[in-house]
């Protein structure tokens, strides 16, 4: 309806225009060359426009011809743009379908039509990686880091070949020159975060640290790492008071307390974590100084105190009384940690050697032992340190996983089925 109103009204206009140049008096008189021409005014009007126009339109075609080579190298370059907006396109297709061939081909048509863009620099390295000419994608990313535009870019692709070939010491490198590019970025802290937990960087692993990893085995990592003893001292406190019951933070602070000559404060921090959460390896440091049989049994007993009803304290009690050669007392206090749930193979395996040096090789000894026996196959299996990210048992606790390296997931507790930790 807004297309005929217009049109309505230029034809309006043409029309009323033209009644005007018509209703024009008077005549025009011109001599050119010799020439001289004679005309009324109306016709006058309409030659003189109709010699503009002219004069437009040949301007126009003049500015045409001259610029045909400029717009045919702009069409081209169009189209060579297009094309290479395809190709671009059809790479991330490629790369994300995991496509290697069909990726080197389509990077390296983007590259042709597009130049050598930070895009199809990258596009045309990764499309190396995935071919597996790490050594194309490293010359590539040497490239990009040369660019302003894309040295970021470059550095990311060389940190992540360094962490593939595991060359520790370049990818920190690398990592130090990519944050001084663009400092704070979050994939940078997460990488530059699990980089320091391989290198064993206790201390920058925790700076690094985001709001969901599990801080506390950090802190007791970099507090057994630090070598200014105060400091580490004051990282274990740190741990300990804020989680009391993480035998790990537990050992930790008592070590750093011998090791400045406090003793007393060491052994009661340990019977403080053994009354919230008994644990072999708090026993184990608990009982160090020791070496007495006896000793260690009256010193076990002090411990045992802490948590008294708990089945590792009857279990600590019967190992303890064992050593000692206190029979009787071993035996009751394994058949108290068995009545309090303790029904996993090591309690059976101790159960097995107290019925022995009881019953001496006897026939008494020998349907004991077939009893004890056929309730160990039942029992439960012992428990471990192992890794939750990935179900690898260690060797002992530890603050990253020897085998997945991620750092806050160890757990002491029994698996069915654990994966043992390959040898190295």
């Amino acid at each position: 309806m807004r297309a005929i109103l217009s049109a309505i009204i230029a034809a309006t206009l043409a029309v009323a225009l033209a009644w005007w140049v018509s209703g024009l008096s008077g005549s025009i008189e011109a001599t050119i060359a010799g020439v001289t021409i004679h005309t009324s005014t109306p016709v006058a009007v309409v030659g003189l426009a109709l010699l503009v126009l002219a004069i437009y339109l040949t301007v126009r075609l003049l500015i045409w011809i001259v610029n045909i080579p400029l717009n045919f190298g702009r069409w081209r370059a169009r189209r060579r743009r297009i094309a290479g907006d395809a190709a671009v396109t059809r790479t991330l297709v490629a790369l994300a379908a995991n496509d290697a061939q069909a990726s080197r081909i389509e990077a390296a048509r983007a590259r042709r039509f597009l130049g050598e863009t930070a895009q199809t620099l990258l596009h045309c390295a990764e499309a190396a990686r995935l071919v597996g000419n790490e050594t194309e994608a490293a010359a590539l990313y040497e490239r990009l880091c040369q660019r302003e535009d894309g040295r970021f870019l470059g550095l990311r692709g060389l940190f992540r070949q360094a962490i593939a070939r595991e060359d520790w010491s370049e990818a920190q490198r690398l990592a130090t020159d990519a944050e001084a590019l663009r400092p704070g970025g979050l994939w940078l802290r997460e990488e530059r975060a699990q980089l320091a937990v391989r290198l064993g960087n206790w201390t920058q692993a925790l700076a690094l640290a985001g709001p969901e990893t599990p801080r506390n085995a950090l802190v007791v990592a970099a507090a057994e790492a630090e070598p200014d003893s105060a400091r580490a001292l004051r990282l274990a406190k740190r741990v300990y008071v804020e989680n009391p019951g993480f035998a790990p933070a537990a050992i930790a602070y008592a070590v750093r307390l011998r090791a400045a000559g406090r003793d007393n404060r060491a052994q009661e921090t340990l019977r403080e974590a053994w009354s919230r959460a008994p644990h072999p390896d708090i026993a184990t440091l608990y009982l160090k100084p020791f070496t007495e049989p006896r000793v260690r049994v009256r010193e076990g007993v002090q411990l045992a105190q802490a948590n008294l009803r708990n089945m590792e304290s009857q279990f600590l009690m019967a190992c303890l009384t064992f050593e000692a050669g206190l029979l009787l007392e071993a035996h009751k206090y394994a058949d108290d940690a068995l009545a309090l749930g303790l029904d996993q193979k090591r309690l059976w395996r101790l159960l097995s050697k107290i019925t022995k040096a009881e019953l001496g090789d006897t026939d008494h000894n020998a349907a004991a032992q077939a009893d004890i026996d056929r309730h160990s196959a039942l029992a439960g299996p012992d428990p471990v340190w192992l890794c939750e990210a990935c179900g690898v048992v260690q060797p002992g606790w530890s603050a990253a996983c020897l085998n997945c390296h991620v750092a806050g997931r160890m757990v002491w507790g029994s698996a069915q089925r654990p994966r043992l930790l390959a040898a190295s």
